[in-house]
């Protein structure tokens, strides 16, 4: 059996990890008997799954993936204008496209969003969004939120926002916290031309991140950090154990198995994962595969219902899914 590396993690990943050699076969077993603490039964990671491509259907409300009282993750689907704008008092939003296009006006600009792109919303600015056969993911992060990563371009102050588009009075919801429900605190309604208008007098703009190559931080908050990996292959041979930290994975394209200390689990496009903190892991996949990563001091519990639950695979099992071994 193959000898690993374990990378000894610390958020906010700021020092070098601490590198120990195992032996997968024991990284990865039950527990011996006899001595120490009786072992409890430690629940398998889940997979929470939704369709990556756009389904035609009513509007909806976005739906709460994983939530507590600080963090919250949504997925969110449309192909129309949201009929209200939105002003959060509490956190930044983050959204990243999964499919389809969007417009987002806001009185920072109005910018347009393709899939594999990022924006920040930040605390306190009223938005509305414009989709096009759109599903988007919605992160609520505490901040200040950092950007770390490169700027591909800017919103811009445009009026029309979209083609189309004509004035008229709209609500704005205001809401606290991670705007999850019961968090609205008011709903009045708004001169939307005078909102828009807004960005001619402020040079503060939102600005769009893009996936790149390879892994990378995208955002920094105080008790979070969000990232994307793109890899065009992994054997798998070397874990990663957060040890102040639990990792929220979403898989954007390709598919890879993601081996842990809490089971096996194949992930495909539109796979949510929740990796708990300590928890050891690796990924294994022989085409490119990308995802992004949640990475949070605090726990998110998952709060959509469960796809899938990981199983259990012997050491050899494990060994043959890596690229180059015999099928």
């Amino acid at each position: 059996m193959p000898e690993v590396l374990e990378y000894l993690e610390a958020f906010p990943f700021d020092a070098p990890p601490r590198v120990l050699r195992r032996r997968e076969e024991l990284l990865l077993a039950e527990p011996l008997p006899g001595g120490g603490r009786p072992p409890r039964a430690y629940p398998p990671v889940e997979a929470v799954h939704f369709p990556p491509g756009y389904v035609d259907q009513p509007f909806v409300p976005p739906r709460g993936v994983y939530e507590s009282a600080a963090m919250r993750i949504e997925w969110q689907t449309m192909n129309a204008r949201q009929p209200f704008y939105h002003r959060n008092c509490g956190v930044d939003e983050i959204s990243f496209q999964v499919c389809g296009d969007r417009t987002i006006m806001t009185e920072l600009g109005s910018v347009d969003v393709a899939p594999g792109e990022f924006a920040r919303l930040p605390d306190g600015v009223a938005h509305d969004n414009y989709g096009r056969r759109d599903i988007h993911l919605l992160f609520y992060v505490p901040g200040p939120v950092e950007r770390l990563g490169a700027v591909d371009r800017r919103s811009e102050a445009r009026i029309p926002p979209f083609p189309g588009w004509s004035p008229a009075p709209l609500n704005e919801l205001v809401t606290e916290g991670v705007a999850g429900p019961g968090q609205d605190v008011a709903l009045s309604p708004i001169d939307e031309r005078l909102l828009l208008s807004h960005a001619d007098e402020t040079q503060e703009r939102l600005e769009v991140l893009r996936i790149g190559s390879g892994s990378e931080w995208l955002y920094r908050g105080p008790t979070a950090m969000i990232g994307t990996t793109a890899a065009a292959a992994s054997t798998g041979h070397v874990y990663r154990r957060l040890r102040n930290a639990e990792e929220i994975q979403y898989q954007v394209s390709g598919t890879r198995t993601l081996v842990t200390q809490r089971g096996v689990l194949r992930l495909a496009p539109g796979d949510f994962v929740r990796i708990p903190r300590a928890v050891a892991f690796a990924s294994i996949h022989a085409e490119p595969s990308t995802h992004l990563s949640l990475v949070s001091t605090q726990p998110i519990p998952q709060v959509a219902q469960g796809a899938r639950q990981a199983e259990r695979m012997t050491p050899s099992e494990i060994d043959a899914l890596r690229p180059g071994k015999p099928t």
